[in-house]
């Protein structure tokens, strides 16, 4: 079964542009990584000031191959003095195990 992990990041609104400029520089490194699944980041709308990072894994064995490699390691290394630091230094990782999930149904034609 996945696991999800969700990174809770706290990002005071005059950071957040430079926040987000990491997310769209960074360089992808986890979308090949095997049992990675799905990535998300989640800008705060209202009530709160954190960003959630978003990803699935096929393991918690997979999730841990990423986190133990160089590709995180490069991927978390703050994006060099024009970038880092981003966020506020507050950071909670949640995680869950997907018990279950539905995606959009495909309709056929002719049906409702």
């Amino acid at each position: 079964m996945s696991v999800v992990k969700i990174n809770a990041i706290t990002v005071p609104e005059d950071r957040q542009e430079r926040f987000e400029e990491r997310f769209r520089g960074r360089a992808g490194a986890v979308e090949s990584t095997p049992g990675f699944e799905w990535f998300e980041l989640l800008r705060p709308r209202e009530g709160t000031d954190q960003y959630l990072v978003y990803t699935r894994w096929s393991s918690e064995e997979a999730y841990e191959a990423w986190q133990n490699s160089q590709d995180f390691d490069r991927a978390h290394a703050g994006g060099g003095d024009t970038l880092a630091p981003a966020a506020a230094g507050s950071s909670h990782l949640w995680s869950y195990e997907v018990i279950e999930y539905a995606g959009p149904r495909v309709h056929q034609e002719g049906q409702a």
